[in-house]
């Protein structure tokens, strides 16, 4: 007896369906489908107005660097770059970075300095430290850097250093003192704490640099991290803060908002998290014109066709484009949109405005 007609059909497509050979299969690594979305596009190469890149890492200041850097900035519209270090960059060495940007383009850099970090156990530590540091505001420092290891890595014979640790007290006291600001690095993402499972939309990264996997941390987590930042900039409220990357609350506007309201001497700056702002546009375009005089702009790693995305993202309505790193999240970007006025505060006026010594010549007013 033949099956009744549909169930004759259902059958003949199973077994058609079974003879064709499998598709390719693909990680997600390798998968990079090509958008067949027609939308208006702008891809701006130079920013709208001068800005000042408050998060940047040189470490060569040689001659033949800083000539390649002055014609990049020219061609981005940057008009200052703040030399940011990561590691010792402090006594010699902001003295001679100091010297060699100030001979090449005596407007166009200032340098920061980092925290003498030597002999922790000294009991003398507090007053050698605020003294070094002190020197160094002497010899043209314009800010302090703190990275990331401060909090995680760096430890004495006791062991974890706490980001609120009272032995750096002096050292925030004396950046109060001479009104230079505090850019500081805490944590990483809150995804890289997480277990690398199917939930977490940080599994790709977790996957492509397993170094930055930190869920395995047995004496600190990411809200002890966060939360021992924000204890040190409520005890000391005449020091400005600048919290790098925004405090890793790109995910949480409404929390970062909450800090902003709670301490005026806390700013944040944008390095590294357009992929949080960009896949937010309507909340991150209400947060940047409500906060506008306490952003500021920060690339962090230097890349000159990574400026571009910058630009995009804060100046056009762009719709659905690529993201600087797959790996930072596996969605698109969307623009803005940001008036001029909320564009000029963030890009050089908020920067003027808590850096010591910047020139303000070629800045619109």
């Amino acid at each position: 007896m033949r099956p009744p007609f549909p169930v004759f059909l259902c059958l003949v497509s199973i077994a058609v369906a079974a003879e064709q050979p499998p598709g390719p299969s693909i990680s997600i690594e390798e998968f990079e489908p090509k958008s067949t979305l027609r939308v208006p596009e702008h891809r701006p190469t130079r920013a709208k107005f001068p800005f000042i890149d408050v998060h940047n890492h040189q470490r060569d200041v040689s001659p033949a660097k800083l000539t390649q850097l002055v014609t990049d900035m020219d061609g981005l519209n940057m008009g200052i770059l703040i030399n940011s270090p990561v590691s010792r960059g402090s006594g010699k060495w902001v003295a001679s970075a100091v010297t060699a940007m100030k001979e090449h383009a005596p407007t166009r850099f200032a340098v920061m300095t980092n925290i003498d970090e030597g002999n922790l156990d000294d009991p003398n530590y507090s007053a050698r430290a605020a003294a070094q540091l002190e020197t160094d505001i002497a010899a043209g420092a314009v800010g302090l850097k703190v990275w990331k290891h401060f909090g995680t890595t760096l430890r004495d014979s006791k062991g974890r250093i706490h980001v609120d640790d009272p032995r750096f007290d002096a050292v925030w006291a004396m950046c109060a003192k001479h009104k230079i600001p505090v850019l500081i690095h805490t944590a990483d993402p809150w995804g890289l704490f997480q277990p690398m499972d199917k939930n977490n939309e940080r599994w790709l990264e977790l996957k492509i640099q397993a170094r930055r996997n930190q869920s395995q941390q047995t004496d600190y987590t990411w809200e002890q991290l966060i939360d021992e930042q924000h204890r040190l900039f409520a005890r000391h409220p005449q020091t400005t803060f600048i919290n790098a990357h925004l405090g890793w609350l790109g995910h949480d506007l409404g929390r970062l908002a909450e800090l902003l309201d709670r301490l005026p001497n806390v700013y944040a700056e944008i390095g590294a998290i357009t992929s949080e702002l960009g896949r937010q546009p309507r909340a991150a375009h209400r947060f940047f014109v409500k906060y506008q005089d306490r952003i500021l702009f920060g690339k962090d790693l230097y890349s000159v066709p990574e400026y571009h995305v910058y630009f995009r993202l804060l100046e056009t309505d762009d719709e659905y484009f690529d993201p600087i790193r797959k790996y930072h999240g596996i969605w698109k970007l969307y623009g803005l949109a940001l008036p001029d006025d909320v564009l000029k505060k963030l890009y050089y006026k908020n920067a003027l405005k808590i850096f010591p010594g910047l020139s303000s010549a070629g800045f619109p007013e």
